[in-house]
């Protein structure tokens, strides 16, 4: 079929693909790449943030409405530009340019590397409950065995992303059982005591202000629902384009009222300062405080098999990145070769290398979960940012929105708006360590957007705006690199 004839199908919102993914795996795609290890954690992340029950339920509030606006960004685009697959690439390429495009696409992609960093060291943490030599998930020998894992994962990518994402939608489901224990195992049972929620409201006199505690919730919150915008990722491997949207609205709405009923619930189990103290997965810790220690038991299985779920879904997701990329020509081309399996074999295999690469630097390093996760929250920023202006600006232009109905420019304005204001208070909540590890994992992407240009006979950062996105990104990056090394400022 020609790329006019294909454009045409998707613009009426039908087949993209006769063999692809349905709105159920890629609702599941959507669920098991939000729900991975953050939310095993989070209710401790929060309080050790010195979040109080009152902050965690206005940010919750905060990032109900934020991510939702997001969610609204990634539907609406789905529709108004059906024909952008890969959309973490293509959005931002077709709204700001090429190298744009291309920075947005390098952010996702390490993202979705560091994300399974992440995953791999709580998924030894939470197996080091069970057997003792793998420790808090960050030694010699939970790198190795997370790296054996990460291997068989891409063989079996490698066979082919449809069935890959089968498996996926089995692990989902198992994932999502210990949570639902939980939930219930604290209001059948009676655990929930409203005497400490309220004695949490307001925090511990002379802690830190309101507005403090809010803004120290945020990045673990935006860690929790990264994937939402999983089924944009794959929206080329889709059967119908009208799917993409319905699965990330769907699989929003799920995620959400299991993470607040766990989160309120958590609140309830024991003061927040005890819950700082938690070792990771604090969710272990609180279920062991209400039931004993089969509650341990049954988390730490929860993150077990949840993580090893979505560990599968992020080395999809980073394959899918840079392969989408490359085939939009903004990638070196070796990047969008595919195996006899259809599986985009050269991407699968150089992600696992990155991520293998920050594997043997945590073990050095000895840095923890948190520290990778709040790495990930903050490459995968540029990416939101990105598509959320990029709607907002089809949204105010008035431009490719004519066929959706009469409302839908005023929702795309008015979400559109919103998903940009919220993706940029995020960037600042993430402060200046934020800025200086963005700066740092960015620059190395120049000489890759380089190749692939030349590559293409294309000019390298043809217009002054390229230029100075540039230069910017390489001169906070050095700046960086000498705070680090001077000791003025840490980012380990």
């Amino acid at each position: 079929m020609s790329s006019t004839a294909v454009s045409k199908t998707r613009d009426k919102g039908q087949i993209i693909d006769p063999n692809g993914m349905s709105l159920f795996r890629l609702t599941m795609m959507v669920v098991t790449a939000s729900i991975c290890g953050g939310i095993f954690s989070l209710a401790g992340d929060m309080a050790a943030g010195g979040a109080n029950t009152g902050a965690v339920l206005v940010s919750w509030a905060i990032c109900f409405v934020g991510v939702f606006a997001l969610m609204m960004c990634f539907n609406g685009l789905s529709q108004a530009r059906p024909d952008l697959t890969g959309g973490i690439y293509a959005y931002a390429a077709a709204g700001f340019g090429d190298f744009v495009g291309f920075n947005s696409a390098w952010g996702y992609w390490i993202s979705a590397c560091l994300s399974n960093v992440s995953f791999a060291l709580l998924l030894f943490s939470a197996l080091g409950y069970f057997f003792h030599p793998f420790e808090s998930g960050n030694n010699l020998l939970s790198c190795v065995c997370a790296s054996i894992f990460l291997w068989v994962l891409v063989v079996l990518v490698s066979r082919g992303v449809k069935e890959a994402a089968g498996v996926n939608v089995i692990v989902t489901i198992a994932k999502c059982v210990p949570l639902a224990m939980f939930v219930l195992s604290i209001i059948l049972l009676g655990k929930f005591d409203p005497a400490i929620f309220m004695d949490n409201f307001w925090g511990e006199p002379g802690g830190p202000d309101f507005g403090t505690q809010v803004v120290s919730t945020m990045i673990a919150l935006v860690w929790v629902f990264t994937g939402i915008e999983a089924s944009v990722v794959v929206s080329g491997r889709a059967k119908y384009a009208k799917d993409v949207g319905r699965a990330s609205a769907i699989g929003f709405i799920g995620v959400f009222v299991l993470y607040l009923l766990i989160s309120v619930l958590s609140l309830g189990i024991m003061p927040r300062a005890e819950m700082a103290e938690l070792a990771t997965p604090s969710m272990a810790g609180i279920l062991e405080h209400a039931i004993g220690p089969v509650g341990a038991a049954i988390v730490n299985l929860g993150v077990v098999l949840s993580l090893m779920g979505a560990m599968l879904g992020y080395v999809i997701i980073s394959a899918e990145t840079p392969f989408e990329a490359a085939r939009q020509g903004v990638f070196p081309k070796a990047f969008a070769k595919m195996n006899k399996n259809e599986a985009p074999l050269v991407t699968t295999l150089v992600s696992a290398g990155i991520t293998q690469l920050f594997l043997i630097v945590s073990v050095f390093s000895e840095s923890t979960y948190q520290f990778f996760y709040a790495c990930a929250v903050n490459t995968i920023l540029v990416p939101y940012v990105c598509s959320a202006a990029y709607y907002m600006k089809i949204a105010w232009q008035n431009k490719h929105l004519e066929s959706l109905g009469k409302n839908a420019l005023a929702k795309a304005r008015f979400f559109g708006t919103l998903g940009f204001i919220y993706t940029v208070f995020l960037v600042w909540t993430g402060g200046v360590q934020g800025v200086m590890i963005t700066t740092i994992l960015f620059t190395p992407g120049i000489i890759v957007y380089a190749i692939g240009q030349r590559q293409r006979n294309k000019p390298i950062l043809p217009n002054a705006v390229d230029k100075a996105i540039a230069a910017i990104i390489v001169i906070a990056m050095v700046v960086s690199i000498y705070l680090i090394a001077t000791g003025t400022f840490t980012v380990f």
